[in-house]
């Protein structure tokens, strides 16, 4: 609506009605050839079709204001129409291709981001081109029809002071051709330059009204754990009148709704709520709320409420992680990293993706011995297993559904070492042994959760930016003290980034890697 309006006020009625009948007519061929092409309207065609408006308002002004020139000196509304088609079909369609070309890069990067803005470069080459034709075909036809001669004596447009100094401009930058090519590429050069001092982010945050409420408790918590934790948050949202509604997941992340969701592994001691609010300010709202609540009441737990993402999933922003052979030096250079990401006041709830280790029983068998009374491996593990684990003796019916009844020892016989070591195992004739007469147990330490990457224990140190700030810009602040910490490292240990800074930078190389191509069609 603006760009009609500002047609009509800027180039009169007759001449601004044939472009705002222009851009409706562009804009339908637009959305039939999407249909064709299976492209939907979604928010990047939209954002294609934002960019490409801008755009194709300039073929039907050129046109027309080449007719009206030709009308202001006295030549036929026929002749006007046709040298407007002549004299700019060829430049404007030139200008097309090599506008189209600019979107290669970004319609063909390999990668998740490339997918993501295909329909950037379809969409907008769709509607250039099919901006083309109607400027080339249809403009000039209603020109004719609707363009009427001036009156009176035609006056010169160049005596002008405006288009004085604009003759005079382009007839020096005609005249120095070779400088002006030195100075355009020298100042594209800085440009380029300039913009790795731009926070950078590829994809924004949705404005969509869920939030995903994250929980994750110590990791050897059970998944009984995890639910009274959940009940808790639901008691808080229940009391809120911002929230529309929400479910919580125990023990799993939320079922795929959203494509860029960064879906979570099962896991007893995680559990993910996905609150619809009522708006966008009550999401704020919400959010703020949910954040005080898990700081204050929560300690234990690592909490994260934050909103859908656009793109490639990233989950959170500020990652590095540190691979190595060994597990314990791993978690020695995740606490520098730590320290060195605490150092800096724009990070927050800095956590780790593995590193606690939990307590454990363990059963060291004496062979021998077992041997001796006739027992093997696997009767003794049997005998174990059946305490703590439990077995399935039968099965009973609800509804539709079998459910398995699993005998067990009470909790706290699973878990006292007494217990344990008073344990009975059966031998042959009748009778038992306790297990320590084979075995000896006694508690122990161990990770209940290790990630390894290219086969090598992996520890990623994760963390949340502060609201308004980019995470390019702490990253690229941490780049120092991470890089003392890097080089200090010995063989077989390193630091790679991760987060929002890692996709972001597959998604540039991506483009960048089609930057030739397009050079060349231009």
């Amino acid at each position: 609506g603006i760009v009609l309006i500002v047609s009509i006020v800027s180039l009169g009625f007759r001449a601004g009605s044939i472009v705002a009948l222009s851009i409706p007519l562009v804009l339908a061929i637009v959305f039939i050839a999407m249909q064709i092409f299976g492209i939907d309207l979604q928010r990047i065609s939209l954002g294609a079709l934002i960019i490409a408006l801008g755009l194709l308002v300039d073929d039907a002004m050129i046109t027309i204001e080449s007719m009206i020139t030709r009308l202001e000196r006295g030549k036929s509304k026929e002749e006007a129409a046709s040298f407007a088609y002549e004299s700019t079909a060829y430049p404007r369609l030139a200008g097309t291709l090599v506008t189209i070309a600019g979107f290669v890069p970004v319609g063909f990067a390999k990668s998740m981001a490339g997918e993501y803005t295909f329909s950037i470069f379809a969409v907008v080459g769709i509607a250039l081109i099919a901006s083309w034709f109607v400027a080339a075909l249809f403009s000039p036809l209603l020109g004719v029809w609707i363009l009427k001669a001036p009156k009176g004596v035609h006056h010169e447009a160049g005596n002008g002071p405006i288009l004085r100094a604009f003759r005079a401009v382009l007839a020096a930058v005609m005249a120095w051709r070779w400088a002006t090519i030195a100075v355009t590429l020298l100042v594209l050069g800085v440009a380029v330059y300039g913009m790795r001092f731009v926070p950078q982010q590829f994809f924004p945050p949705s404005d969509r009204p869920e939030l995903l409420v994250d929980l994750k408790l110590p990791q050897n918590a059970s998944i009984e754990a995890s639910r009274d934790m959940s009940a808790e948050i639901d008691a808080i949202l229940a009391d809120d009148a911002d929230v529309h509604h929400w479910s919580t997941y125990v023990g799993r992340g939320t079922v795929r709704f959203y494509l860029p969701l960064d879906l979570q592994l099962p896991n007893d001691f995680f559990a993910q709520s996905v609150v619809v609010t009522k708006g966008l300010a009550e999401r704020d709202r919400v959010k703020a709320k949910l954040e005080a609540a898990l700081a204050e009441q929560f300690p234990n737990v690592i909490g994260r409420v934050y909103p859908l993402e656009l793109g490639p999933p990233v989950g959170w922003p500020l990652q590095y992680r540190v691979s190595g052979p060994s597990e314990d030096r791993v978690r020695e250079i995740a606490y520098r990293v730590a320290a060195a990401m605490n150092a800096d006041g724009r990070v927050e709830k800095i956590n780790y993706d593995w590193m606690e280790p939990v307590r454990t029983i363990k059963i060291h068998v004496d062979q021998d011995q077992a041997r001796l009374l006739g027992l093997s491996s696997l009767q003794v593990s049997q005998a174990i297993n059946a305490i703590v684990s439990g077995g399935t003796v039968t099965q009973v019916r609800d509804d539709i559904y079998l459910v398995n009844v699993v005998i067990r020892a009470k909790a706290e016989e699973r878990m006292s070492l007494s217990s344990v070591r008073t344990l009975q195992l059966p031998l042959m004739g009748g009778k038992s042994v306790p297990l320590s007469q084979v075995a000896q147990v006694d508690y122990g330490l161990e990770s209940p959760l290790m990630w390894r990457r290219d086969r090598s224990p992996t520890l990623t140190i994760a963390a949340d930016a502060a609201p308004g700030t980019m995470p390019a810009s702490i990253m690229e602040a941490l780049s120092g003290p991470i890089h003392e910490i890097a080089t200090s490292l010995p063989y077989g240990y390193r630091i790679d980034p991760g987060g929002a800074v890692e996709e972001s930078a597959k998604s540039q190389a991506s483009v960048m890697a089609v930057v030739p191509v397009m050079l060349l069609l231009m």
